[in-house]
């Protein structure tokens, strides 16, 4: 096909293959394994699938409404009552949206202006930036050193201005396995208190969470969840990301600009799915579970490298793992993480990638969302660097 011969004046002209794409991609050409992407190896329950097959048998195909099945957005109204005593009206606060990603990027377009500033805290997810320059918003990063990767709320106190609009945070958080503490949220609290901010709080870790602490919710704190919009993900919670499926919470007011944006971006998502996790959903055992059952899954592959050349971090949270690697090599983390790939046989992703401005601690994280076999091997090869 011939090209187009216009000028394209790109919207994203710094953005090309993500990491993530770039990681898998090398570990399916090299036969490594794939500790680099966010996703887990073992089945989904058998029971959500045999519901989600019976929703289409039972001819639950054609579009949902457009926030989502009420008896799906009730469920998730109970949920946040009994683990947080949060208070959603599930007809005006809640929305089921196409995964947590879709959900971040439709909060943003719909709430932030050109020249908004917008408070991010990193390293971070790697949808945050280019979601609010392409609504035309202004990124201020906050970069976070290793190994506690506190924030200093005092100094992120100084960088609020009339142009502030919106907070972004992320706990359990991604890349790092950090979660905030009550004394966190409660100093977002205060340096917000009386502004315009809106805080978008990205919560799809929630479930898991480790060492017997508890989840810290924006929507456990009144003052702050009035003027949150709150991200969660049912692919994280069981186990099912390739369903794409997840939810926002916030008040009426918010949602309502939310919605806006969501008819428009998706309308509605996924019916069948949506009926099997309104019934699925029905048991709270079928999510309670999920931090037992990952910190398992931590400890397991934290014995295994025990030993290693590699230093783990502190991880209290997610299903990511970072490890130090200054003790093998002072290579940057980009050209390290491919070495180990193509010679070790272990894909994983570098930290440095997670910041505006690359900030390289000799850090990899490796997803141990993996069956015991799989982390056996990872390890093993693991071992052998030195």
């Amino acid at each position: 096909m011939s090209h187009y011969k216009g000028n394209i004046n790109s919207k994203l002209p710094t953005v090309g293959t993500t990491i993530f794409t770039i990681m898998s991609g090398l570990a399916t050409e090299t036969s490594a394994i794939n500790l680099s992407q966010g996703f887990p190896n073992f089945p989904v329950s058998p029971e959500l699938i045999r519901l989600y097959h019976k929703a289409m048998t039972d001819g639950f195909n054609q579009y949902a409404p457009m926030p989502g099945l009420i008896g799906l957005r009730e469920r998730i109204a109970e949920k946040m009552e009994r683990l947080y005593s949060a208070k959603y009206n599930p007809e005006t606060e809640i929305t089921i949206t196409a995964g947590g990603t879709q959900a971040l990027y439709t909060a943003i377009t719909a709430l932030i202006h050109e020249g908004d500033e917008v408070i991010i805290f990193e390293p971070a997810y790697d949808s945050y930036v280019p979601a609010i320059e392409l609504a035309g918003g202004v990124v201020i990063h906050v970069p976070l050193t290793p190994p506690e990767y506190k924030i200093d709320w005092q100094s992120v106190k100084k960088m609020i201005n009339p142009k502030t609009r919106m907070i972004m945070i992320n706990t359990p958080q991604n890349p790092t396995g950090t979660i905030f503490t009550a004394l966190d949220m409660q100093q977002l609290e205060n340096i917000t208190k009386d502004t315009d901010i809106i805080i978008l709080s990205d919560e799809v870790y929630e479930h898991i969470i480790f060492d017997g602490y508890e989840h810290q919710s924006v929507a456990r704190f009144p003052l702050l969840a009035e003027r949150s919009l709150i991200i969660y993900s049912f692919g994280k919670t069981f186990h099912a990301t390739g369903w794409k499926t997840g939810y926002a919470l916030g008040p009426e007011n918010l949602m309502k600009e939310f919605r806006k944006v969501h008819q428009f971006l998706v309308f509605s998502v996924n019916t069948p799915l949506q009926v099997a996790l309104a019934e699925y959903m029905k048991d709270e055992n079928n999510y309670s579970g999920l931090s037992s059952f990952y910190q398992e899954k931590r400890d397991y592959f934290l014995k295994q490298i025990k030993g290693s050349a590699f230093v783990p971090l502190p991880c209290n949270g997610s299903y990511f793992q970072l490890l130090d690697y200054s003790k093998i090599t002072n290579e940057k983390d980009t050209d390290y993480a491919i070495r180990v790939t193509k010679e070790n046989g272990v894909a994983s992703i570098p930290v440095s990638v997670f910041y505006g401005t690359p900030k390289d601690h000799h850090l990899l994280r490796f997803c141990f969302a993996k069956d015991n076999e799989t982390l056996e091997k990872a390890a093993e090869r693991l071992q052998k660097i030195k």
